[in-house]
């Protein structure tokens, strides 16, 4: 009779232990794909979105501003980029 109860609650954190270690299979899945496929969540990349395409000279010096007003790039950094847009437009 004694053998019979122990067996039972065995078997049950045997369920637990397996669904756990599905679950947790199926989570870290999940994470390696968004990190390798760059999903939602763009940790990975820095300056947020990408401008549209054909977006133009004066909608990236408006990204550029906006990134320097939050301190994402340097006061070098800014001037550099901005020359350089600037030479684009000639």
């Amino acid at each position: 009779m004694m053998w019979g109860d122990g067996m039972g609650w065995g078997m049950g954190w045997m369920w637990i232990f397996w669904l756990l270690l599905i679950l947790g299979t199926v989570v870290l899945v999940v994470v390696l794909l968004k990190a390798f496929t760059g999903g939602s969540g763009g940790g990975a990349r820095q300056g947020g979105a990408a401008p549209p395409t054909g977006a133009g000279p004066r909608r990236s010096r408006e990204i550029l501003e906006e990134r320097y007003a939050r301190g994402e790039i340097s006061t070098e950094e800014y001037r550099e980029r901005l020359r350089t847009l600037e030479e684009g437009d000639r």
